[in-house]
This record gives structure tokens, sequence and C-alpha cells, in this order.
């Protein structure tokens, strides 16, 4: 069984114009963990980087917070999993996700929980970059906000009843 999470780390990318784009949905759910209920836990948005190269200020507040890369969770998109699914992780690959791999790569490991959340399909034809980057359309403004609020709720059980909870209860698909 793996440690308890003491640092959830959204990622995203800096500034008012990324604010909305699929690859922020990291930050979104940290915006959201505190506007509700304290938690026990240390909330980070690496904003003074792209998300790309957020492994440096992770890696350098874990060694800050004599952390252990066990106790950080990282919440990212994901678009090889479907539009509002979740997928609660120990370990793992990066799945080709840079600013994941920034991380795994700092920290040396591979041995770090995240909790994906579903933008795919990358419709035919569009460039993954792009799609990544681009706003999230107004018909799916719900669902994303539902998976928002399901990723949430996915780290306080996890916090309050472990690993296997959150993972039986989020690790399904999108509704």
């Amino acid at each position: 069984m793996p440690p308890t999470i003491k640092l959830v780390v959204g990622l995203g990318n800096p500034g008012k114009s990324y604010v909305r784009h699929r690859h922020n949905l990291g930050y979104r759910v940290i915006d959201r963990l505190h506007e509700g209920p304290p938690e026990p836990l240390l909330l980070f948005k690496p904003e003074s980087v792209f998300m790309n190269e957020a492994g440096h200020p992770v890696a350098e507040l874990v060694r800050r917070k004599g952390l252990a890369a066990s106790e950080l969770l990282v919440v990212c998109d994901d678009f090889s999993i479907p539009l509002g699914a979740l997928r609660l992780r120990t370990k793992g690959s990066s799945g080709g996700h840079n600013g994941l791999d920034s991380i795994l790569q700092s920290l040396g490991t591979a041995e770090i929980p995240r909790l994906r959340l579903g933008i795919g399909p990358v419709p035919d034809g569009v460039d993954p970059a792009a799609f990544v980057l681009a706003n999230f359309p107004a018909s799916e403004a719900r669902q994303v906000d539902d998976m928002i609020q399901h990723a949430v709720e996915a780290v306080r059980v996890m916090t309050r009843e472990g690993w296997d909870a959150a993972m039986n209860r989020f690790n399904r698909k999108a509704a």
C-alpha cells in the first residue's frame, strides 16, 4: 500500500490565456480543492514554469518538505482516456504526458501516484498538441465541471478512506 499523500500537484500552464485549456485541468482541480473544506494536504500549482518543465519546481518542493516521491499525487489531463473518465494509479510511466514525464525524470522514479482526467479522444486529423492547448467547447462544459468535481472527491476519498476505496470508486468510465 502506498504512503499517505501529503502533496497534490496540479499540472497546467501559467497565464490567463491558458486557464480554460484542456491541458490545465490539473490547475483547475487544485483551485477547486482550495475552495472546499481544508484537507491535510499541501496543494501546488507550478506556475513559475510551463507544464513540460514542471519537474524541477516539483522536485524542489518535495525535497524542501522532506517528502518521499510516493507521497506526491500528480493531477493531469490525458487524451488517451475518454472525456469525463478518471484514472488513479500509484505508479507507472508518463504515458507520453510531457509534464508528468518531467516530474518522473526530476525525481528519478516512476513510483509517483497520479490522477489522470480524461479529455479524449483527439479527433482524427487534429494535432494532439493543438488539441490539448484548446479550450473545451461550451457543449462539454458541464461534463468537464462534473469531472473536476469527481477528481476533487477522488482526492478526498483517497486521503480519508485509502487508495483501494478511491480506485474502486473513481477508476471507471465517464457517465
